[in-house]
């Protein structure tokens, strides 16, 4: 097969731990893989597609992870600092059996990413930083639960919030809903990237170009790199199975952002202009596609 991976024979049981016999299984499934391949296109490598298994084993991984953010929603207002934030979420997931993925993932040194007003990601929960009125903050977690990775986040509004600031929040969500409406079996993730940038571009903002959505699942950041700005018809093709998340950085001003920052690990807007971000993960599936954490 294209992957490399042997290929059964039709009577053999299948490769992907169903049971069943090969023919019964996956060999169609296959052999449509394979004509892709011939004709040129990106494919993801079989082990990359999770099984009915595994999406029951994220499900469950979600289950913790939506909880986190709905128990933030319920408790977040002015006056949070986002080191409170930081242990609502790292206590809510131990004491329901999970692990903060964050915690440790190459050295950072928190449970969950708060990103504040300017932050386009990787903001690190601290006492010192004190949500205020007019606030918006990106709060993003991911969870482990017996081996399987969830990941998702949300916007919250402090208070009072500008009416600039309330747009761009809201149609960054509508920006990553136009680019799940464009996940479909056996199209391509390019389309999902089309439909993003071209709902933030219609509305005057940019889109964040170096960071992206991830394949995830069985490991935290998994193939393949989910650009929210690429062409359609390009890229890898949406294969049943394949599980990623949809995690669009959309600013007021321009995509430029700025990286060095001391600590290592927040990242800004160039011009100081504010940014959002929303984030789902997705399943692909025979006839559309399956909402796993959000």
């Amino acid at each position: 097969m294209y992957d490399g991976v042997e290929q059964p024979g039709r009577n053999d049981v299948c490769w992907c731990g169903s049971g069943r016999k090969y023919k019964k299984c996956h060999l169609v499934f296959d052999e449509r893989l394979e004509q892709l391949y011939e004709q040129g296109c990106e494919l993801p490598e079989r082990g990359l597609l999770k099984s009915a298994d595994d999406i029951e084993g994220i499900k469950r991984s979600a289950a913790i992870n939506i909880g986190v953010l709905d128990h933030v929603a319920g408790r977040i207002g002015v006056g949070t600092t986002t080191g409170e934030i930081d242990r609502w979420v790292h206590d809510y997931t131990v004491e329901h059996g999970g692990i903060p993925a964050d915690l440790g993932y190459e050295g950072y040194p928190k449970s969950v990413c708060t990103s504040v007003n300017d932050e386009v990601c990787h903001g690190i929960p601290s006492d010192d930083v004190v949500l205020r009125e007019g606030d918006i903050v990106n709060v993003d977690c991911s969870t482990i639960l017996d081996g399987y990775y969830s990941d998702s986040s949300r916007m919250f509004c402090l208070g009072e919030v500008s009416e600039d600031r309330r747009r761009l929040v809201d149609e960054t969500k509508k920006a990553l809903e136009a680019g799940l409406a464009a996940v479909r079996p056996w199209g391509f993730l390019g389309d999902v990237g089309a439909a993003v940038s071209a709902h933030a571009k219609s509305c005057g903002f940019s889109v964040v170009r170096e960071f992206g959505g991830h394949g995830i699942g069985l490991d935290f950041h998994e193939d393949p790199f989910v650009s929210h700005v690429a062409e359609a018809g390009t890229g890898m093709v949406l294969v049943p199975g394949l599980v990623f998340t949809i995690e669009p950085m959309v600013n007021a001003g321009g995509p430029d952002i700025d990286m060095g920052d001391p600590n290592g690990w927040t990242v800004r807007t160039a011009d100081g202009s504010d940014t959002a971000q929303w984030e789902v993960q997705v399943a692909v599936t025979e006839d559309g596609y399956e909402v796993l954490s959000w």
